[in-house]
Parts: structure tokens; C-alpha cells; sequence
């Protein structure tokens, strides 16, 4: 009997998603791995935000990076995220660097169980599951091993598509709802995403069970109009923009991100498509025109510039997650593959005839993990601070005093900077260069000399690797300066 088992659990989904779990773990923690901080610039702005919402104990707060300048919900449209980890540290006690390290893993791994979930249903679970695994992080377009929204909206995804494919009544419209607007707090663009992707199954329900239909447009539709007064003057510059071809940064180029995906995937999320579609139901094709529906939209921005660039970057990302869903169900049909009968009867080798297609399976598996793999340990990313940094931070945050609240140093740091020491900065580098950036260069160049800019802009802490030379500096530790307070 305890062999019979055995043999029940080898056979069974659940060995093979654990191992799928742990693959998500450690994609997920390829960029943390030998690096305790977080990686990309927006998860440094996203702890700052986070810890200035803790502080504040409201979505409403002073910028902690510039001062004065208050954040709310109009100005700040990712604040529900932000609310989310701040809650979450202050209740959990973890650390927001270990937040920051692990948690991207974590989430990733829960996404990788909630597409099993919902394609187990489909008879494709640990496959497709397998393929999420494999959706790439980079620093254009983000992706599941940051702690950043987007990573989060992917596990909203599977978990909506299985409600609404296999839930029905007051409940399942409700839960919609309730997923479609915690997008919106967190990052609207995957609450935008979520109804490109159910929008087809949306229309294929409407003869056979229109109250369905109804129903999850209804919970899709209705969240959209809650933030209307805090959004209200964004949406004609939206118009604007949708109406205004944009030009494409080369870093995240359509084809650039298939490649990085895999041909082999890709060719296997074909193969799926094509076999749902032959197959048909309203769930097999919603899963293929859901795919279709995103793909339109990036195309359309790709080939034409028009659209949203939030939406065609963050795009990117949700079609790997349905492209992996797909190429699940071609992964399932190669292990399914029999040969035919007149060929077993020529071979007469049991063992080839019965597992020709896990042979293959396998086979395949292998070649795309000896692939994906190195390529994901090979992706690069940039890292804002070194220990170094992180150690003159602390100790300025620990020993300076709030009387010294705004500091100079290198932009590209200084986001790191507010973030671990709570201090204001002179300015920061993020999305490109400004004006005050190049102030701040010079300023360190010429040996932080010049007094008056440190009077006039209000700066009482200098940091700088390089060589400061100003009488009116005290050096109270290698590398950091305070203006002396007669100034």
C-alpha cells in the first residue's frame, strides 16, 4: 500500500510544484542575491514614500526627498502600494531591507501557484506555471524580482481570471471588484491591463450567459470611477497622449523583450494557441484572445506610437504572464504525445512507446532552463549604493541631528539617501538629468568651496567621495561634512 502511494504522489502535481516554486524563488532572488539593498531606483523611492507614510500615519505627506511639497493621492497614484508595506512593516516588525530582499520572491512565488491554480483547471497547471517562472526582471521594464507595483498586479491576474472562469454569482463580482480596485490603489495601469486580458472573455460570455457577462464588466467598470475626483485633471493630458504618437525607448523594444523571454517558450505559447483555439470553449479562448487583446496594444504602440508608454512598458510583463499560460498548454501537449499505433507495433520497446512525450517534456524543459537560466544570472542591474554608502548613511542618520535636514551629494545617490536616513537632499537623479544635478556635480568637483550655495539652497550636510575643502565644513566623519552652525 505505502508503495502504491508512493507511486501516486510521484505522479501527482505536487512535487513538480514544489519544484516550480523554488525555480520562482531563486529568479526572484537572482538580483538580491549577493546584494542586501534594493536594487532598482524605484524601489528606493517606494521605501522612502513608504517610511514617509508610516511617519505621517496618512496617504498625504510632506516629499521626503525636497520637503514642503506635500504627496497625496492626485500627486502620488501609486500611494495604495506604498500604504500596503508601510502597514504591513509596521504590524509584521521586518526590516524593510529584508522587505525589500525577500519579498519580490515571495510574490513571485505566489504568482507561480496562482497561474497553476487557474491553468490545473485547464489541464495545464504545473506547466504553465513553469513558464511564469521564466518572465524576465530588467531595469526598463521591471518585472517580478523588484519590489515594485507591477509585481504585485501579476498575481492579481491569474487569481481574477480564475474567479471569473470558474466562480459565479453576487461573490465572484464582488471579489472582481475588490481585485480591480486594489490595482487601482496600487498601480493603475495593471488595473488597465486586468481588463485588456478578461475584456475578451468578457464578450464571448455575453449570448450564452449574459448575467455573467454582466456582472464582471460591471466589477471591472465600477472601481474605474471611485478615483475619478483625485484623477479629474490628469485625464485630459491622458487624452493628449493617446492621441500624440510617443517615441519608444530602444531598452524596451517589443522584439528585444521576446528574445529575452525565449524562443522556445514563444514557440510553444503558439502551439498552445493554436490547440485551445481548435479545441474552443469560452475559457480556452478567452485565455487566447486575452493574450491577443495585449498583444494589439503593444503592437499598436511599438509599430505606431500611440497609446500610454506606462502601459506598453508594464504591458510587457503581462504578456509574458499570458504568454507562459499558453506555453503551458503546448508544454502539456508534447507530454501528452503518444505515438501512433503502427509505429509502437515497429518498435516494440515499451518503455519509448508509453513516455515518448515526458521524454520529450523533459527534454525540453531541460534546454529552456540551460538557456533561461545563465541569461537571467546574466542580466545586468546597476546598484544606487555600496556598503560604504550604506554605513556613512546610518551613522548620519544616528548621529546628525534633525537640525541638519537637507544634504548635498552625488544625485544618483541621493534617493538612497532620504530613504535610509530621512533626510531631505538638494536633488536627485531618477528619470534623467535636470538642471540642479549639474549644480550639484559641480558643486563636489570644486571641492564643496562655495558657501553661498550651501546658504542659499538651505544645504547643511555635504557627502562626497572626493576631496572638500571649505573652512566653513567640519568634517565630523570620513567622507561626511556639516556646515558650521555661525553659517
Amino acid at each position: 500500500m505505502r508503495h502504491y502511494d508512493l507511486r501516486n504522489l510521484v505522479k501527482s502535481d505536487y512535487p513538480k510544484l514544489l519544484l516550480v516554486l523554488a525555480l520562482a524563488f531563486y529568479v526572484g532572488f537572482i538580483p538580491h542575491a549577493s546584494y542586501n539593498y534594493p536594487v532598482h531606483i524605484d524601489e528606493w523611492v517606494h521605501l522612502a514614500f513608504s517610511q514617509a507614510i508610516q511617519k505621517a500615519g496618512s496617504v498625504t505627506f510632506v516629499d521626503p526627498f525636497y520637503g514642503g511639497v506635500t504627496r497625496n493621492l492626485a500627486s502620488n497614484l501609486e500611494a495604495g502600494f506604498q500604504l500596503f508595506w508601510s502597514i504591513f512593516q509596521q504590524i509584521s516588525g521586518v526590516s524593510w531591507l529584508h522587505i525589500f530582499r525577500f519579498f519580490p520572491s515571495i510574490i513571485f512565488m505566489t504568482t507561480a501557484l496562482a497561474v497553476y491554480v487557474v491553468a490545473k483547471r485547464e489541464g495545464f497547471g504545473w506547466e504553465a506555471a513553469f513558464f511564469a517562472c521564466l518572465i524576465p526582471t530588467s531595469v526598463g521594464i521591471l518585472g517580478p524580482a523588484f519590489l515594485v507595483p507591477v509585481a504585485i498586479g501579476l498575481l492579481f491576474i491569474p487569481l481574477s481570471l480564475f474567479v471569473a472562469f470558474n466562480l459565479k454569482g453576487i461573490w465572484t463580482y464582488l471579489v472582481i471588484a475588490l481585485f480591480t480596485s486594489f490595482l487601482l490603489l496600487i498601480h493603475a495601469p495593471s488595473a488597465i491591463l486586468l481588463v485588456i486580458i478578461l475584456g475578451p472573455y468578457i464578450l464571448l460570455n455575453i449570448r450564452s450567459n449574459f448575467r455573467h457577462s454582466l456582472g464582471i464588466a460591471l466589477a471591472l467598470g465600477i472601481p474605474f470611477l471611485v478615483p475619478f475626483p483625485w484623477i479629474l485633471d490628469l485625464l485630459l493630458p491622458t487624452a493628449k497622449g493617446l492621441a500624440t504618437p510617443q517615441p519608444l525607448p530602444s531598452y524596451v523594444s517589443f522584439p528585444l523583450i521576446i528574445n529575452s523571454y525565449g524562443y522556445l517558450p514563444i514557440s510553444l505559447c503558439l502551439l498552445g494557441t493554436f490547440l485551445l483555439a481548435l479545441k474552443g470553449g469560452v475559457k480556452n479562448l478567452g485565455l487566447v484572445l486575452g493574450l491577443l487583446g495585449t498583444l494589439a496594444m503593444l503592437v499598436s504602440f511599438y509599430a505606431f506610437g500611440y497609446g500610454l508608454y506606462i502601459i506598453y512598458g508594464r504591458g510587457l510583463v503581462y504578456m509574458m504572464l499570458m504568454v507562459s499560460v499558453l506555453a503551458g498548454a503546448g508544454l502539456a501537449s508534447v507530454k501528452n504525445l503518444t505515438l501512433p499505433e503502427r509505429v509502437t507495433r515497429w518498435l516494440r520497446t515499451p518503455i519509448i512507446t508509453q513516455y515518448v512525450g515526458r521524454f520529450l517534456c523533459l527534454v525540453l524543459i531541460a534546454i529552456i532552463l540551460w538557456i533561461a537560466i545563465p541569461d537571467r544570472q546574466d542580466t545586468p542591474y546597476y546598484h544606487v549604493i555600496d556598503d560604504y554608502d550604506y554605513q556613512a548613511f546610518v551613522w548620519i542618520k544616528e548621529n546628525v541631528g534633525k537640525e541638519y535636514s537637507k544634504a548635498i551629494l552625488d544625485p544618483w545617490k541621493a534617493t538612497a539617501f532620504t530613504a535610509l536616513t530621512g533626510k531631505a537632499v538638494f536633488t536627485r537623479l531618477h528619470a534623467s538629468p535636470m538642471p540642479a544635478d549639474e549644480a550639484a556635480q559641480k558643486f563636489l568637483s570644486e571641492g564643496c568651496s562655495d558657501t553661498e550655495f550651501l546658504k542659499k539652497n538651505g544645504i547643511a550636510i555635504v557627502y562626497t567621495l572626493g576631496e572638500c575643502i571649505n573652512p566653513d565644513l567640519d568634517k565630523v566623519r570620513e567622507n561626511i561634512y556639516l556646515l558650521k552652525k555661525n553659517n
